[in-house]
């Protein structure tokens, strides 16, 4: 129903309009003569203009009449009665005494008045009258009150009496205004001898009246001021009622009122309490087919159906519930009337909404749409897997679209490799890479199966025209499927009975089809349906399409990450390897380590990470790895060594920043450390890289204190490197951030869990890796994770030799039969012969172009090392000779004799080395 909405006087609720109560300001306006809110409101309420005002008027007006009357008739009725009173009274004491035995011989004694005025006077006295007077037939008193009015003659009307009735009368009498009986007084034979009069003074009557007066006044203001609060407060919920409308106002408002009513497009019907109709309006009577006559009738007489009789009788809530009236269906709203006090029953909207429905039905189609191209959205591409946002794919439209979903890509698109561009002729071999679907019994290709689509069915059409196929009967489109009929009919059979086939391309390369199939179960599909499996298919498309390309990069980055990675361990003796990669599931990364052998039986152990992720990393990694196997054959020591790889890295983003590159700078940590067996001794220095950790044979662990270095790149500062002895056995363990730190584990956390995880003895460094991994590896790996393990050898004493030769050239011939007799005991006699040419030249070129102690060591090793120190820091070349040269083909001699060559520098000087190959049985 519509309301009708108007100006008021007040505001409806009887409150403030400001919402603020009065102040001190609203106090200063009173005093100024405004009137106050409360005298507003009273003025308001009496104003005769209005409904609430003319009616406090009418009642008050009739209850001072009546109170009025009510007095009046108090008043009245109360001198009736007094009066009344006073005439019975009189007539009970004139009859008393005129019925007095002895009266009638007194009166006719000598002396009457001598004898009854006594009497009399008692008499009055005791009855409480004003006068009793006795006299004779003639009216002649024989007492009276005032005895000077004794023998006069009574004034009132005796004739009654004298015939023997009673007179009750009001006389001016001696007394003044009077109101008087008078009794006959009989002989014994019925005879009048004499009269007895009693009486009051009607002014003791009235003033009995007069105080009795104030008491009947007050109650009756007491009754017009409580018939006016009564009447005040009725009107003020008559004016809150009519919101202070007059009577051609609220005429108004009912003929607008009842004008809407009947005119609105919405059933109004108001049932009482007890169930019978109050109120219904044309259009209730139209969709419930009640006649004129329905009010006051009962709801359950009207022939309605069950439902909606019960809906308006039994008077709950309901909201918008849809019962059907024959052809129609009625939405119904229904609410009671009692809620905040009124009446018991209901009141009930009705509307037709056949036609809403059916529009409800397409917006709910609309909208069942839009919920799934969103859901769409949202589920179909949260991978960079082909495979996996294929699935999405068939998931997202199996819930609210399709029965059975397939998507079936060519094989290039797996591998990440580029489609053929342009239209194909035939549709190529295909692999099944998702299937989703309400059962797992179906006869369709199953996930993972190479299959060729004929050429005639709708698969291989829409696959090679690249438009979208709709069969919206399977069971006439059999000559589709000639080339596949024992499929199609197993299919059909089956029970699928549409078919959707939309090619899957973006950015113009055809990666495969989707096909959506619905069974007997749900309506075929419409031409409207395309457009929904064309939107999902395009997304779908474009995240495959993503999807290949990052798989296609992302193998590509591998690829060349192991191809800068060492594909194998050097042989050497001075550890014992054992190592672990891998690649971060989101992207390569810069991680890597190596193992490089050193002259004189030593090995350097390398780890390094590369800030970033992706091709730059991994590059960046490649030539850092690089450099650092060219300056290990510098032979420098850990610090010297990463100062020129912090500088070679300073001139990598040198080089980004004056190309103006977006690539990010290629700042990387490493830590580098050289084993040497003969001593048992690591040197060690890192660049910002995580301290090693150290296993000692007995399985305790401990993280060396190392300087930590600033990472590369950052240049300016000092490495420095500290050496430590290792004891045979033990094991040093060289890892990157990746296997200790993650998002669900801080970096302490996963230091204490490698400790605890590293205290076993015993172990292999294979065995170590093993457990390392098993422990620390997390579930979703986001980082590159390089683990090194080398567990220490020392080189056995006896295959040590190491004497002092004097700085003289006839000394050399010693030094040779040093050398052979201890080529002798470790049993390489055949090896005698080089190394004798080997060792002279060194000698011989330490004597003549070094000072100082020369000293000369053999190791046996894979090798036979000879080794020369001098105290010169010049370092010998090699060059060729001519012909006429009588010098300068000594290291020419060494270096074809010899397997490698070469100077390390020391604090004291030099050393010149010298590796021979031994064909004897090498160290176990």
């Amino acid at each position: 129903m519509a309301r009708i909405s108007g100006r008021f006087p007040w505001p409806p609720s009887g409150r403030w309009v400001t919402g603020r109560r009065p102040g001190r300001g609203d106090r200063k306006e009173r005093r100024d003569g405004s009137p106050t809110p409360s005298a507003r409101r009273v003025r308001s309420a009496l104003s005769i203009r209005s409904v609430a005002g003319q009616m406090f008027v009418l009642q008050i007006t009739v209850v001072l009449l009546l109170i009025v009357a009510a007095v009046t008739t108090l008043l009245i009725q109360s001198r009736t009665d007094r009066f009344e009173g006073a005439r019975g009274r009189s007539l009970a004491a004139a009859e008393a005494f005129a019925h007095s035995p002895g009266l009638v011989a007194t009166m006719q004694g000598p002396h009457p008045s001598k004898v009854l005025q006594p009497l009399t006077e008692a008499a009055r006295k005791r009855g409480g009258v004003d006068f009793i007077v006795v006299m004779n037939r003639d009216g002649i008193r024989f007492t009276h009150p005032l005895p000077s009015k004794i023998g006069k003659h009574f004034v009132g009307t005796i004739k009654p009496s004298l015939a023997g009735r009673i007179t009750l009368e009001t006389v001016q009498g001696p007394l003044g205004h009077e109101v008087q009986a008078v009794v006959p007084v009989m002989d014994a034979r019925g005879r009048v001898v004499g009269m007895v009069s009693s009486g009051l003074k009607v002014r003791r009557v009235s003033s009995a009246i007069d105080r009795q007066l104030p008491v009947v006044l007050g109650a009756g203001a007491a009754g017009l001021a409580l018939a006016t609060a009564g009447t005040a407060l009725a009107s003020s919920r008559l004016r809150r009622q009519t919101h202070g409308l007059g009577p051609a106002e609220m005429t108004r408002m009912y003929e607008h009122h009842d004008a809407v009513l009947h005119a609105v497009r919405e059933g109004v019907i108001i049932v009482s309490g007890s169930g019978r109709v109050l109120l219904a309006n044309d259009e209730a009577r139209r969709l419930l087919g009640l006649t004129p006559d329905v009010e006051g009738r009962r709801v359950g007489d009207l022939g309605l159906s069950e439902r909606i009789t019960e809906l308006l009788v039994s008077g709950r809530v309901a909201t918008d519930e849809v019962l059907p009236v024959g052809d129609q269906l009625l939405a119904v709203n229904n609410r009671p009337t009692d809620r905040r006090g009124g009446p018991p029953g209901s009141v009930a909207t009705l509307r037709d909404s056949t036609e809403l429905l059916a529009l409800a039905g397409k917006a709910e189609s609309a909208q069942s749409r839009l919920r799934l191209l969103y859901d769409a959205s949202m589920t179909i591409g949260t991978t960079l897997d082909v495979q996996r946002t294929a699935q999405e794919l068939t998931e997202v439209a199996v819930v609210w679209f399709a029965d059975y979903v397939t998507v079936d890509l060519a094989e290039p698109v797996l591998i990440g490799a580029e489609p053929p561009v342009g239209s194909y002729r035939a549709a190529p071999e295909l692999r099944r890479v998702a299937l989703a679907g309400i059962r797992d019994d179906h006869p369709l290709y199953r996930a993972g199966e190479l299959h060729t689509f004929p050429a005639t069915t709708p698969m291989a059409t829409g696959f090679v025209t690249g438009r979208s196929v709709l069969v919206s009967d399977l069971t006439e489109a059999a000559d589709l499927f000639s080339q596949d009929v024992e499929r199609f009919r197993r299919v059909v059979q089956y029970g699928c009975r549409s078919l959707i086939t939309v090619p899957l391309q973006a950015r113009g390369v055809l990666m495969g089809i989707a096909n959506f199939w619905r069974a007997q179960d749900r309506p075929h599909f419409e031409e409207g349906d395309i457009s929904l499996a064309e939107e999902m298919a395009a997304r779908a498309a474009v995240c495959i399409d993503n999807a290949r390309r990052y798989t296609r990069e992302h193998a590509m980055a591998v690829t060349l990450q192991h191809s800068l990675l060492p594909r194998g361990l050097p042989e050497q003796n001075a550890v014992d390897i054992a190592h672990r990669y891998l690649p971060a599931q989101t992207g390569v990364g810069g991680d890597w380590f190596d193992v490089i052998p050193l002259p004189g039986a030593r090995v350097a152990l390398v780890i390094g990470d590369v800030v970033g992720h992706g091709l730059h990393a991994a590059a960046t990694m490649g030539r850092l790895r690089t450099a650092v196997q060219n300056f290990s054959t510098l032979d420098l020591p850990p610090h010297e060594l990463l100062s020129h790889l912090d500088e070679l890295v300073t001139r990598i983003d040198q080089e980004a920043v004056t190309a103006n590159q977006d690539a990010v700078l290629a700042g990387a940590t490493c830590l580098y450390a050289i084993y040497d067996p003969s001593y048992g001794r690591c040197s060690l220095s890192r660049a910002g890289h995580l301290l090693p950790a150290l296993v000692h044979p007995d399985g305790t662990v401990q993280f060396p204190e190392l300087p930590a270095g600033p990472p590369l790149g950052l240049g300016g500062l000092p490495f420095e490197a500290v050496d430590i002895h290792l004891p045979e056995g033990s094991s040093l363990v060289l890892y990157t951030d990746g296997l200790v730190e993650d998002r669900e584990r801080d970096i302490d956390t996963g230091l204490r869990t490698l400790a605890t995880v590293l205290a076993h003895p015993g172990r292999t460094p294979d065995e170590t890796c093993e457990a390392v991994f098993g422990a620390l590896l997390p579930v979703r790996q986001r980082d590159d994770i390089a683990l090194l393990v080398a567990r220490t050898r020392v080189l056995d004493p006896e295959r040590i030799a190491d004497w002092e030769v004097p700085s003289d050239p006839a000394a050399v011939a010693d030094a040779r039969a040093d050398l052979n007799r201890q080529l002798s005991r470790w049993g390489l006699e055949e090896a005698a012969f080089t190394a004798e040419l080997v060792l002279s030249e060194l000698i011989t070129n330490a004597i003549r172009y070094a000072t100082g102690p020369i000293r000369v060591r053999l190791l046996y090793d894979r090798t036979l090392i000879c080794e020369v120190s001098d105290t010169s820091s010049t370092s010998p070349h090699l060059r060729y000779a001519a012909t006429e040269d009588e010098g300068g083909r000594g290291l020419f001699l060494v270096s074809q004799l010899v397997q490698h060559w070469g100077t390390r520098y020391t604090p004291e000087g030099k050393i010149i080395w010298a590796e021979q190959a031994l064909g004897g049985p090498l160290l176990a």
